[in-house]
């Protein structure tokens, strides 16, 4: 199904969607499917589960690989030095 946004709205739903972790499709698809939630009551249950990436979303953006290996490397710094 192809739907024609206004600019404005088509960049309102791409920002929601980045804050979710999900592409805009993704997003419509989330939105549509709690709207409709009482619709899809009793017929079976074809929903995915939420990805992880979208599942943690609320907890702001994750840290980079370099980040990560910064982090790493400053934990373990003295790592074995008391053998």
């Amino acid at each position: 199904m192809m739907i024609e946004l206004p600019e404005k709205l088509e960049a309102a739903l791409k920002v929601q969607a980045n804050a979710h972790g999900v592409s805009p499709a993704g997003y419509v698809c989330e939105v549509l499917e709690r709207d409709l939630a009482s619709s899809l009551e009793g017929q079976s249950s074809g929903i995915p589960f939420k990805t992880g990436r979208g599942m943690f979303a609320k907890y702001g953006q994750a840290p980079s690989a370099e980040e990560i290996d910064a982090n790493r490397a400053d934990m373990f710094r003295n790592f074995g030095e008391d053998f």
